[in-house]
């Protein structure tokens, strides 16, 4: 563990999923406990000290409220043919699409954009990518590697956030789990790792390796982690 080595002075130690160190999204009187237990190693007469935050975030917590609502996202089984594989993606995010629509509006936000094309397009990019790795960058201004990782970011967002609004979907890992196991995005991009991992171009090699896919998704699947 980093904090054991680094020997901060006070430091908390919490169960939460990875970017979430308060807990529970939106729950004030959740979060001011983990506050106050922060603060009050402040007390320690000396450090380093370090302790367990022992209070887990409850099972089924949700950010919203779905009642009534009992229509995941039902999509088809992933195929295993590449070629059948990598012409599925469009159709797939078109069964995403309305929840997207459905979580954007909730949130009055989105995170997808980056890559400044229409998901469908980017989503076509990456498919001529993994078809043919000469393929160049839509935009001229950006390398392709580049133009990979933004196109890549658009489509997880684009993902994770149709999840999001799914009853059931109560945490990030349950979205991370389902993106990576069980859509054909999720494994056009473990394809896409590991056709590239060893990619000449460096930044291509490097986004295989470690900006693609969660280190945790990759331990559960046993690869190794670079």
């Amino acid at each position: 563990m980093h904090t054991e080595g680094i020997k901060p002075p006070r430091a908390l130690w919490v169960p939460f999923e990875l970017g979430r160190p308060l807990g529970l999204p939106n729950d004030a009187e959740f979060q001011k406990r983990v506050l106050r237990a922060c603060l009050g190693l402040l007390d320690a007469e000396s450090g380093p000290v370090l302790e367990d935050y022992l209070e887990d975030i409850p099972a089924g917590s949700s950010e919203y409220d779905f009642t009534g609502m009992s229509c995941p996202i039902g999509l088809h089984p992933v195929p295993s043919n590449d070629s059948e594989l990598t012409n599925s993606l469009v159709q797939e995010m078109g069964q995403i699409a309305p929840w997207y629509e459905l979580a954007v509006d909730q949130r009055k936000r989105t995170t997808v954009g980056i890559s400044e094309f229409d998901i469908l397009d980017a989503a076509r990019f990456l498919i001529d990518f993994i078809e043919d790795p000469s393929s160049p960058s839509p935009r001229p201004e950006m390398e392709v590697g580049p133009m990979l990782k933004h196109t890549c970011e658009d489509l997880k967002a684009f993902y994770s956030e149709a999840a999001s609004a799914q009853p059931g979907m109560s945490s990030s890992l349950a979205v991370e789990n389902w993106l990576w196991n069980e859509t054909v995005l999720g494994k056009v991009l473990w394809n896409f790792r590991e056709e590239h991992v060893d990619d000449s171009d460096t930044y291509i090699g490097y986004l295989a390796k470690r900006g693609l896919i969660p280190d945790r998704q990759i331990q559960f699947k046993g690869a190794p982690v670079f």
